[in-house]
């Protein structure tokens, strides 16, 4: 299974996924079509890039910002959904492991992701892939995960 860098033409499936994310987790949502406006105008923005795996079987949303603690920005991983009937075959480990090379190839060295401190398997699937978590999860009900661009 292949992963690649989204482009504007991808809009509509990468709006469509998100609507998707948002509804099965119950949270608030714009329509999928206000949504695909949002990444037809976002992606060609610097410093964000979205990555697709298969035939919009899953996707990661990145942004960068600029950092005063190292050289280089800090990636903030967004996003990343697999399609449900998808998941646990590895399509979340490949748009991981290219969200962190293009991270990399773009001068950040490390990468924050929020979890829900509920989601339990979202939080397991980033610590199997190196991330650790920071924050004291009695206070907060996001949790930010830290973790290198590099070492998958």
């Amino acid at each position: 299974m292949e992963a690649r860098r989204a482009t504007t033409a991808d809009a509509a499936a990468l709006g469509r996924m998100l609507w998707d994310f948002n509804v099965e987790f119950d949270g608030p949502t714009d329509t999928a079509d206000v949504l695909t406006e949002r990444f037809e105008r976002i992606l060609d923005l610097d410093g964000v890039f979205a990555l697709v795996v298969g035939e919009a079987e899953g996707f990661a949303l990145v942004t960068l910002r600029p950092a005063i603690w190292f050289d280089g920005p800090v990636a903030q991983l967004e996003e990343l959904y697999v399609v449900p009937a998808l998941r646990n075959a590895g399509r979340g480990t490949v748009l991981l492991g290219l969200a962190r090379d293009v991270a990399r190839e773009q001068g950040a060295p490390e990468m924050h992701i929020n979890v829900d401190e509920v989601d339990a398997d979202t939080r397991r699937f980033y610590e199997r892939h190196g991330f650790v978590n920071i924050e004291d999860g009695s206070d907060f009900r996001m949790l930010c995960y830290i973790g290198p661009t590099q070492g998958r």
